[in-house]
């Protein structure tokens, strides 16, 4: 994580020269001879960015005169340095990268929802599990054991700690060890971690293996959390406000959309993840709100303090739009 964002700060002193290579218009008017702006979005491969393509596959982007290419990430802290450098025109990402990302100066904002918790305990698409026969009962039984997460020194292992907090138990002396979504239902049944963060599909394949979820962690961080944004650099909102504009319209409609037709998301899963069609239709699926739930970011960045992640206490109203 700290590797990730150090690379996006190096990146900030080339934002300049890197401004003309984006993939958009300079103005943000559309591209060469009429044509639609090309822009690339920097996301993760999971059931949260579902809405991003089921835009594209609805033609609401396209309403907006806008050609999306997604290019993966592993997560939010790996996004970041994407969008600074100019690789990414936007992308999307935890609300826990981007407050790091702000604490440490980075001309980066949010523009757009990502997706939220479900805000029902057992009932969300986010959750801790551990081996099926593991001693660990409930999130307090992980003090001092090994817990697997995306990006260390992130949105995983914040919320573990809240969860690990509210069971009353003491996060200080957990391991965490970064691990690809991918890997980790065969980590956890291997019994190589003790517990494993993981979001959907990953979560159901998990519990299908075996693994019982012992907490969501979302739900136990904050009320309804706001897990994720999409987010550009300031200095694209001030030079292509009107692409920005349009990129906004098109994902808010994306995730109206999305939030009505839980069908569809479950559908378009199978055209970006390794997810079988029985599974599509067993997992959790996010909420899809379309406005961003400002008290639960201010929530994160207060345990972000609390847990050393940054500094100095951080207005979230800076970095939302």
């Amino acid at each position: 994580m700290r590797r990730l964002i150090t690379s996006a700060i190096t990146a900030v002193a080339l934002l300049t020269a890197t401004a003309a290579c984006g993939s958009g218009d300079g103005g943000g008017s559309g591209g060469q001879g009429g044509g639609p702006t090309k822009v690339k979005v920097g996301a993760i491969p999971i059931v949260d960015v579902a809405p991003l393509y089921l835009g594209k596959e609805k033609g609401f982007f396209a309403e907006q005169n806008i050609e999306v290419e997604v290019v993966n990430t592993t997560g939010g802290a790996a996004a970041v340095p994407g969008v600074v450098s100019g690789e990414f025109d936007f992308a999307f990402g935890n609300v826990v990268s981007l407050i790091v990302a702000h604490s440490q100066n980075l001309p980066l904002k949010a523009i757009a929802e990502g997706n939220s918790s479900t805000g029902q305990q057992g009932k969300d698409f986010s959750g801790i599990v551990v081996p099926k026969d593991s001693p660990i009962k409930t999130a307090a039984d992980l003090a001092g054991k090994t817990v697997a997460v995306n990006n260390l020194k992130n949105v995983g292992d914040t919320t573990v700690r809240a969860s690990i907090r509210k069971a009353g138990g003491d996060p200080s002396g957990v391991k965490f060890v970064e691990l690809a979504f991918p890997d980790m239902p065969a980590a956890v049944a291997a019994k190589r971690v003790d517990a494993a963060w993981v979001v959907e599909p990953f979560l159901t394949v998990t519990k299908d293996q075996g693994a019982r979820m012992i907490a969501s962690n979302m739900v136990d961080a904050a009320p309804n959390m706001t897990v994720a944004t999409y987010f550009t650099t300031e200095k694209t909102i001030k030079t292509k406000a009107d692409l920005v504009k349009r990129f906004t319209a098109a994902i808010e409609k994306s995730l109206q959309y999305a939030q009505e037709h839980p069908d569809e998301v479950r559908k378009v899963l199978l055209t970006y993840t390794k997810i079988s069609p029985e599974a599509a239709q067993k997992i959790t699926l996010p909420a899809f709100p379309t406005e961003i739930n400002r008290e639960s970011v201010q929530t994160m960045a207060d345990m972000m303090l609390s847990d050393g992640l940054i500094k100095q206490k951080v207005d979230v109203a800076e970095l939302l739009p």
